[in-house]
């Protein structure tokens, strides 16, 4: 069973992605491309993984 995201994470991932920051499938690859600009590591982490999730998601359809 995966873990329920909050409503921060979810809001702030749609803003990123409206954004021109072309983000991929990969959680690596979105952690470097946050970097330092998110308060917390956890926050960051999360936002990444959930960025990465929703990549996979449109690829696949």
């Amino acid at each position: 069973m995966g873990k329920i995201k909050g409503k921060l994470i979810k809001r702030v991932a749609n803003t990123l992605i409206k954004t021109e920051i072309k983000f991929t499938g990969s959680f690596e690859d979105n952690k470097k491309i946050l970097g330092s600009t998110m308060p917390s590591k956890k926050l960051r982490n999360q936002i990444a993984g959930y960025l990465g999730r929703l990549k996979k998601m449109e690829v696949k359809q």
